[in-house]
């Protein structure tokens, strides 16, 4: 099993909104790197942390299970979504997404700040100087720590 880290701006789609969702695409994701990540790398049963960014606490706030394999994306072709995409084809869509299950609120958010000042977690990815991936793999020793942090 494979760990994620998973961003999202709380005022588009929060840890509270999956809670009453249960399962929900992930969707909007308009990132290569990000597409091969669900394409090739993501399984059904991984966790993955969500992440609320883009707002006044940055934090890792809960964990969810991926809950399908990777399809096309719906929203890049639909002229009045903000993810819409002209350029993809129906026949090979350039945009993927994976549905994402609730698995628990934390028992408290774990800041960027925190992450950012934790010795352990010096090469943590999200705490690494240029890095603006949405989604990106967390090892089993920084999963395990930052779980430790609750």
């Amino acid at each position: 099993m494979a760990h994620w880290l998973m961003k999202s701006e709380p005022n588009e789609y929060s840890i509270d909104d999956l809670k009453t969702d249960k399962i929900e695409p992930w969707d909007g994701i308009r990132n290569y790197q990000v597409r091969n990540m669900f394409r090739d790398d993501f399984r059904v049963g991984d966790k993955a942390f969500f992440y609320h960014s883009s707002c006044k606490v940055p934090a890792i706030v809960g964990t969810m299970k991926i809950a399908s394999k990777a399809y096309p994306d719906p929203t890049q072709f639909d002229p009045a979504s903000g993810h819409f995409d002209p350029k993809s084809d129906r026949d090979n869509p350039r945009w993927l997404l994976v549905d994402v299950k609730f698995d628990r609120k934390l028992k408290r958010p774990i800041t960027l700040k925190e992450l950012k000042e934790h010795p352990a977690l010096e090469d943590f990815l999200l705490n690494k100087r240029g890095n603006r991936l949405s989604v990106f793999p967390v090892s089993g020793k920084h999963w395990d720590l930052i779980l430790g942090l609750e």
